[in-house]
């Protein structure tokens, strides 16, 4: 189990450093902001959708290491999904956030999304690894910002 939790510290710390597909795009279709009032976390997410699937996305923040990472790896996930398989991924996300599903159990099916699983032990967190995948849905289905 520790070997595990060092596995996923390093993915987030890896996420944090290097985020992936950070900046803002030159073009896209959609996007939201939000914002964290507890800590002051923010992140901007845009969305390239065509033909039902996400072709392209972006994003930008500033904020802890989880918001970061967490939002770079909602981009490598749902990058290429059609709009429903990507909304079905928020839902199992936010359910190992909150809790729901048990990261051991899921770390096969999320990839390395599972490393958000330990944030579940730690309520004032959710909120920072759930920032970008809200703004995220909020961008796909055009309702501007999250919090």
């Amino acid at each position: 189990m520790a070997d595990l939790d060092e596995l996923y510290q390093s993915i987030i710390l890896d996420h944090n450093r290097r985020p992936r597909n950070y900046g803002e795009p030159a073009t896209s279709n959609h996007h939201a902001s939000g914002r964290n009032p507890l800590c002051g976390d923010e992140v901007t997410v845009w969305l390239t959708v065509e033909n039902d699937v996400i072709a392209d996305v972006h994003f930008v923040g500033q904020g802890c290491a989880i918001s970061k990472a967490s939002s770079s790896l909602m981009t490598e996930a749902v990058r290429g999904r059609t709009t429903a398989d990507a909304l079905a991924m928020f839902d199992r996300v936010h359910d190992l956030l909150t809790g729901k599903l048990d990261p051991m159990v899921e770390r096969k099916s999320l990839g390395q999304i599972a490393a958000l699983g330990g944030v579940s032990r730690f309520p004032v967190r959710v909120k920072c690894a759930s920032l970008g995948w809200h703004a995220f849905r909020n961008a796909l289905l055009d309702e501007g910002g999250a919090s």
